[in-house]
């Protein structure tokens, strides 16, 4: 009997036991700790982030590998040029590019892989830009879109095609060469456009409008991967040259089936 009612006075004390340890955690004070710690530990997930955006310092990675040859101030030494109004939209090219830095100043300027990632790179572009005091064309917002891929073929053909040929893949200039567009992204292409890289020209706003501009990227891209439409390719050499190669294949094969036809009589 006597555990009986031991039993029934627990089950009855459990209910009154269990309330009482729940209501601090509803009480104002309690709902404050609570929001203070999510606070906290949302905070905690934060400030990484904050501390990233921050960690990238373009001063001294800029004293290191670009002043020997542009100088500390961004304007220039016998190494290299100066570079007020070149703007970002150079200065993002040359680096995505991995053209530059050079790895030594008498190095041959050309396409590398970028030796900076993306956040430092933007982060360098913004550095020097103000310290070089601005000017010179922006990064190019493009719109490929609305974009025209047949204006954009007629533009290339017009425009670059003497250079780079008319398959992209690049061709040879007076002691120079100019190199295949395959390699490049949209932005890359479109900023080479504007601010002409090298033995490059230039090609602004009156030249190529900013519609314009969005048309040759969509087609320089295009000519990356093209559907051929029937025929062997040839290795995109040209008109002329798969025209000969098609008349000495041909003439060949008929030469030697005339000579198989007179020797078996």
């Amino acid at each position: 009997m006597k555990l009986r009612r031991l039993v029934h006075l627990a089950l009855l004390a459990a209910p009154v036991a269990l309330a009482a340890a729940l209501v601090p955690l509803f009480t104002p004070r309690a709902a404050d700790a609570s929001a203070s710690a999510a606070s906290a530990s949302a905070a905690s997930f934060r400030r990484p982030a904050r501390a990233a955006q921050t960690a990238v310092d373009p001063k001294p990675i800029f004293l290191r590998d670009c002043a020997i040859c542009h100088g500390n101030d961004a304007r220039g030494t016998p190494n290299g040029p100066d570079l007020r109004g070149f703007g970002r939209a150079s200065l993002d090219y040359e680096l995505s590019t991995g053209r530059m830095p050079l790895p030594a100043p008498d190095a041959k300027v050309v396409r590398r892989m970028p030796r900076y990632p993306a956040d430092v790179r933007d982060a360098l572009v913004t550095y020097v830009f103000d310290l070089a005091g601005g000017g010179g064309p922006d990064i190019p917002v493009l719109d490929q879109q609305h974009a025209d891929l047949a204006q954009g073929g007629e533009l290339f053909r017009l425009n670059c095609a003497a250079c780079h040929a008319w398959s992209g893949r690049g061709g040879a200039l007076l002691a120079r060469e100019a190199p295949s567009t395959h390699p490049a992204t949209p932005l890359q292409t479109a900023e080479a456009i504007r601010v002409g890289p090298g033995m490059m020209p230039a090609f602004g706003e009156a030249a190529i409008t900013p519609r314009q501009l969005d048309d040759v990227v969509k087609y320089v891209q295009y000519i990356r991967h093209p559907r051929n439409r029937g025929g062997y390719r040839l290795w995109f050499i040209g008109p002329l040259a798969e025209g000969g190669v098609a008349w000495i294949v041909g003439m060949g094969l008929l030469l030697v089936v005339t000579r198989w036809i007179g020797t078996g009589r």
